[in-house]
């Protein structure tokens, strides 16, 4: 334990506190001795046990009002972070989606290039059948039209 002489109302007072916290609360009796003061000069000189009791409730009335700000902003950062998560979420559902539309496309475009291979095979073992036909024709209407 360190000893720390501070100094409050004018009066010097020694006080024990942890090793390492002497600056701490070297700090805070300063905070404190000005809150003090500040009322002592406002309400002037009504005891020393009534200006150390409002001093309390109006510290105590800080605190308060400050932890319910901080538990207002940590609401809000909660909601924030459940939207956060929400539209995360909505992101990677939307990707997925779109990835199974890519791929439901690339099957149909593939499906439409084995069509239109197969299509363009048929068209040319029709031209090839057709030509090989007219060739014949052609061949048996010469052998036709010579003189025999």
């Amino acid at each position: 334990m360190a000893n720390v002489n501070i100094k409050f109302n004018n009066k010097d007072y020694l006080l024990s506190c942890d090793d390492g916290q002497e600056e701490s609360l070297k700090k805070l009796t300063q905070f404190l001795d000005k809150k003090y003061s500040e009322l002592k000069d406002k309400l002037g000189n009504i005891g020393e046990n009534k200006l150390l009791l409002i001093t309390t409730i109006q510290l105590i009335d800080e605190y308060f009002d400050l932890k319910q700000k901080v538990a207002t902003q940590k609401e809000k950062l909660d909601e924030i972070s459940n939207k956060f998560k929400e539209i995360r979420t909505l992101a990677i559902n939307y990707k997925k989606d779109k990835d199974i539309e890519i791929q439901n496309l690339n099957k149909k475009m593939d499906e439409f290039k084995r069509t239109i291979e197969e299509n363009n095979n048929l068209y040319e073992t029709m031209l090839d059948k057709t030509s090989k036909s007219l060739e014949k024709i052609i061949s048996n209407t010469e052998s036709l039209s010579k003189p025999q």
